[in-house]
């Protein structure tokens, strides 16, 4: 029997921690439930991640990564700001409904009791997204769709907006979709 290679089992780990986040119900993961998951040992977990907080860290990458891709995607091919902004919202609550276990990271709900600086580095999250709506909001107002001085503080609606659709999402047991009736709220922050 071949042996997986490292980077593969790494991703099997990630993917099942994933998979774990997405019961609704939200019980603390242990390393010895997703062990069990996985159908290895608890060592052999800690020969791919030095820590839980190292996991979790894994997957904060994965959505830092897709996240900010898919901005940078958003922002070079669409040159209008309000447009840009309302992409970039549309997208943030799309990746949640794609991305269940993700969100309870996103809200920091799965981060409760773990590592102090995962949730800081979800906070550092949520100021990067808040700065790419304040630029594109800056766009619109050189372009006269909106005003300059109303760019940092649209842009903060916006990211509580979404933070407050997660937050619905998961308490729903993600069955709520975020981005349901989402369109005629962000327009209405962006009027």
């Amino acid at each position: 029997m071949a042996s997986t290679p490292p980077g593969q089992r790494r991703l099997q780990i990630l993917q099942a921690l994933a998979e774990m986040l997405e019961q609704p119900k939200g019980d603390k993961i242990t390393t010895a439930a997703l062990a069990r998951k996985l159908e290895f040992s608890e060592a052999a977990l800690y020969r791919h991640f030095a820590s839980k907080a190292q996991m979790f860290e894994g997957l904060i990458e994965f959505i830092e990564q897709t996240v900010f891709g898919l901005i940078n995607q958003i922002a070079e091919r669409q040159s209008d700001g309000l447009a840009q902004a309302r992409d970039i919202v549309a997208m943030l609550l799309n990746f949640a409904a794609q991305n269940p276990g993700m969100t309870r990271v996103l809200i920091g709900d799965a981060l409760v009791n773990e590592d102090e600086r995962l949730q800081l580095r979800m906070n550092q999250f949520y100021d990067r997204v808040e700065l790419a709506l304040k630029q594109a909001l800056r766009i619109a107002a050189s372009e006269g769709m909106a005003h300059e001085a109303d760019a940092a503080a649209r842009a903060g609606m916006l990211t509580s907006f979404v933070i407050g659709r997660w937050h619905r999402y998961a308490k729903s047991g993600f069955k709520l979709n975020p981005s349901q009736d989402a369109a005629v709220q962000i327009t209405l922050l962006l009027s």
